[in-house]
C-alpha cells in the first residue's frame, strides 16, 4: 500500500508528467488520493519508508512488471514514465490502486485515453 501512495504522490505532486496532467485534468487531486487511500486502508500506515526503496506487494511488483513489459514492447527508448506506471496499476485488478482510482472517476475509458500518451502494442 505504501508503494501505491508513493506512486500517486509522484504522479500528482511532481506533476509534470503526462499521467499527472491527465489525472489533474480529470479532476483527480492529491488530497483526494490521500483521502481514498486512508479510506481503503481504514487507518493510516504511519511507518516511514524511503521513496527509493518502497516495500512492494506481489500485486505492486506485477504492476511494475507490466509497465516494463509494455515499455519494451513499444520499442521506444528512454525511461518508463509515470504513464506506464499508472496504466500498470490500472491493469492489476487486485491492486489497492485499482480500487482507489474508480472512486476518483478513473475508469477503463479514461485508461484508453491515457494510452494515447504512450505507444502500446498488443
Amino acid at each position: 500500500m505504501v508503494y501505491v501512495a508513493i506512486c500517486y504522490y509522484a504522479f500528482l505532486l511532481l506533476g509534470t508528467s503526462a499521467a499527472a496532467k491527465f489525472l489533474r485534468d480529470n479532476g483527480i487531486a492529491l488530497f483526494m488520493v490521500q483521502d481514498e487511500i486512508l479510506n481503503l486502508l481504514q487507518k493510516a500506515d504511519m511507518t516511514f519508508t524511503s521513496p527509493e526503496h518502497p516495500p512492494l506487494t506481489e500485486q505492486a511488483q506485477k504492476a511494475l512488471d507490466w509497465a516494463v513489459e509494455e515499455k519494451l514492447k513499444s520499442g521506444e527508448s528512454g525511461e518508463i514514465t509515470t504513464t506506464y506506471l499508472l496504466l500498470g496499476i490500472w491493469a492489476q485488478k487486485n491492486l489497492a490502486g485499482h480500487k482507489v482510482l474508480p472512486t476518483l472517476g478513473f475508469n477503463d475509458q479514461k485508461a484508453k485515453e491515457l494510452e494515447k500518451f504512450v505507444t502500446l502494442k498488443a
